[in-house]
């Protein structure tokens, strides 16, 4: 069986700790769900004596789980099987049949799956059972309000049983700092759901741009010249860099072989925003000007380091861009719509769907890895910890609403596209398609797909280095940093305690699914989809450790019926990477080779060190040490909580709600009585209970570091 010959060649392949320190230092390293595969089969034999978790076959559970729609749920809706469906597995699947990857659990568990998924995200679906729990066996829902709920009693304790669950006990015991992300009560060390990886101990989120006309507007002997272009706004925004001194920043060298320090040398050349606003305070701006002015500072800042090809200052393996320089290739390239796609309209930034507040947050995401500013990609809520190893609230910070306000800056020169500012249907597809967007934050694979179905030939869209940036870790220094990283996400699925009590067979069946699912062939199942969509006895090497490839069959589905996207072909027709421990190996099989250019470059400045990042660890240096996704609040705390309503609502992340934040980028204060990053601080901590929010999540942080302790 394909099965067993996998969960061999993980462990044989077991990769060994990850070299990378919490910032220099580090006390624990978790592994890849890949790695952790391999780390998980000798513990689980040796835990074969425990009490098995015996059920019925047949036994029926009732699954309220799904990802975020009808779509993407266990069962096939009509509007992806529509009158039949045949997948590379050769079969046909109706409207509400099993999506394969569940139909091969049933084979292999011998439990049976009934549908009760609302297609709603998690914390709608959950929101939808709460009070009939009773009626399903298991559901989604947010990480926060699983525990929350689980602590008063409506969800199963899962660490109760964690003897009999020999794959999931072995894969907490291999990484500790996943224990803490998902612990609700440190007194008891109860976990209430099952936690999802979509990857884990990687980057997430990347900037993207398109690379051929940063090379179009900087390279090549001379000067820029153009026979039309339009003229640069008025200025609003200001310097974040110097204006003045000396920068070193260490990047990769061109060949992506060694560490190499560069100099960005105000003393010489000044500061390049300063110098264009200088030069629109005099008059005029246009698109020419603007860019023979960034060339002539990147010729004279790097002292020759780019050459001609000044363009990998942006997009280089070698890069080394920042805020300013950023801004001041956004002017040139709004000012030069003409050469880039010829017409008279080219948008700056812009999210990947203007008009969902769910895509448009990536904006003020964005600008947290511009200006240095923690908290804003953070694992749980807005928080992150300090170098006083205590926690923070981006939304109470200062720095927050100053990052804001520097995005509104840029908003008001055109540098934000004009559908973000309006809330129109604009998306990544339509940009590019009609090369009206210029860059974008968001996932490589997703997004870089469209190299292949929207933009033509000499075209490219490609993930680029993070930013350099003033970030303070205890001593402040400009670097790249990314919060954007890969831990335990922040949806899940419990056990409801009503829908299983009294009923051994639903409780062990539900436990047994949850710990498969950690196994070596159950995370490959939970992220191939079953063997028939495997090439038989073909490997390759990814982070570490030997893993399957996809056949030819569902490589030419996945852009059949998905146009190359991943995540939606998994999700809506195979039915994986809906919850557990995703690896990123399929999706890795699945990018366009432009995507495999621009994310290999950030990881190899990840591996040498030019790219920092939070640890899934307790740091020597507590500022390395990311947030884990739950905090154990007790009831009485998250009652509390739960009353600050307006911490809620003014800074949603949902499709459907409103963030304070972006409306800032977009239009400034608009809240009655804020006027300022001041007043932002002072209302949000002193008016809408930021304060006391703050203590009592400190109060669960120390609480669980406490009990962390008791784990070594």
């Amino acid at each position: 069986m394909m099965k067993r010959v996998f969960s061999i060649i993980l462990v044989a392949s077991m990769l060994a700790a990850l070299l990378a320190g919490c910032g220099g230092n580090k006390l624990e390293v978790a592994q890849t769900p890949a790695e952790t595969a391999g780390a998980a089969a000798p513990a689980a034999t040796e835990a074969a004596a425990a009490a098995e978790l015996t059920f019925a076959p047949g036994t029926v559970l009732r699954m309220a789980t799904g990802y975020n729609s009808t779509k993407t749920g266990l069962f096939f809706s009509a509007d992806v099987a529509g009158e039949g469906i045949t997948l590379a597995d050769g079969v046909t699947y109706q409207t509400g049949d099993l999506k394969p990857t569940w139909v091969e659990v049933q084979n292999r568990l011998g439990m049976v799956f009934e549908d009760k998924y609302q297609g709603n995200s998690a914390s709608k679906e959950f929101e939808f059972w709460k009070d009939r729990l009773n009626e399903v066996d298991m559901v989604s829902g947010t990480a926060t309000v699983l525990t929350e709920y689980g602590e008063a009693g409506s969800l199963v304790n899962i660490a109760e049983y964690l003897d009999q669950m020999p794959n999931f006990k072995a894969y907490l015991e291999a990484n500790p700092i996943v224990r803490l992300s998902i612990t609700g009560n440190t007194s008891t060390g109860a976990i209430y759901f099952s936690p999802y990886f979509d990857g884990v101990n990687d980057i997430e989120r990347m900037p993207l741009m398109r690379v051929d006309w940063v090379s179009k507007l900087l390279d090549g002997e001379g000067e820029f010249t153009a026979e039309k272009c339009g003229t640069l706004k008025p200025a609003a925004y200001e310097p974040y860099m110097p204006t003045s001194g000396k920068v070193q920043i260490d990047v990769v060298n061109l060949e992506g072989t060694a560490v190499e320090t560069v100099t960005k040398d105000y003393d010489t050349v000044g500061n390049i925003v300063a110098k264009m606003n200088e030069a629109l305070a005099a008059g005029t701006v246009d698109g020419v000007a603007a860019v023979n002015m960034l060339r002539t500072y990147i010729d004279e800042a790097y002292a020759g380091y780019y050459g001609t090809e000044r363009s990998n200052l942006f997009i280089g393996q070698n890069a080394a861009w920042d805020a300013d320089e950023l801004v001041a290739l956004l002017r040139c390239v709004v000012a030069n719509a003409q050469t880039l796609n010829g017409t008279d309209s080219v948008q700056g930034l812009f999210s990947r769907e203007d008009n969902n507040n769910q895509r448009r947050v990536d904006m003020f995401r964005f600008a947290g890895t511009l200006f240095g500013v923690r908290g804003l990609e953070s694992r749980q809520d807005y928080l992150y910890v300090g170098t006083d190893g205590q926690l923070h609230d981006a939304r109470t910070d200062l720095s927050t609403y100053e990052a804001m306000e520097r995005m509104n800056d840029i908003a008001a020169e055109g540098l934000i596209s004009k559908s973000f500012i309006d809330m129109s249907e604009e998306s990544t597809a339509t940009m590019l398609e009609n090369d009206l967007g210029f860059m974008h934050y968001d996932y490589n694979q997703t997004q870089t797909v469209y190299n292949e179905t929207k933009l033509q030939e000499g075209e490219k869209y490609m993930a680029v280095m993070v930013p350099v940036a003033r970030w303070n870790d205890g001593e402040e220094k400009y670097m790249r940093f990314t919060e954007s990283w890969r831990s335990v996400k922040t949806d899940g699925w419990g056990i409801s305690a009503k829908g299983v009590a009294g009923d051994t067979d639903k409780l062990n069946a539900a436990l047994k699914l949850i710990d498969y699912a950690f196994s070596p062939e159950g995370q490959i199942l939970m992220s191939y989809g079953p063997d028939a969509f495997i090439k038989t006895g073909e490997t390759f090497m990814f982070n570490g450790a030997q893993m399957p490839v996809i056949s030819d069959a569902t490589y030419a589905e996945l852009w059949e019926k998905a146009a190359g996207n991943y995540t939606n072909y998994a999700r809506q027709y195979l039915g994986s990477t809906l919850s557990f421990a995703k690896s990123q190996a399929f999706e890795f099989q699945c990018t366009h080779e432009v995507g495999k250019e621009g994310a290999g470059h950030i990881s190899t400045a990840i591996a040498l060190g030019t790219i920092k990042h939070p640890e899934l660890a307790l740091c020597e240096n507590p500022w390395y040490t990311i947030v884990p996704t739950v905090l154990p609040n007790t009831t009485v705390e998250n009652d509390m909580i739960n009353s600050y309503t307006d911490l809620k609502t003014k800074f949603d992340q949902n499709k459907d709600g409103s963030n304070m934040l972006v409306s800032i980028i977009a239009s400034g204060y608009t809240e009655d009585g804020m006027n300022s990053a001041e007043d932002a601080v002072q209302m949000v901590q002193n008016t809408w209970g930021g304060a006391q929010y703050l203590a009592l999540r400190e109060q669960a942080w120390e609480r669980l570091t406490s009990y962390y302790a008791t784990l070594n």
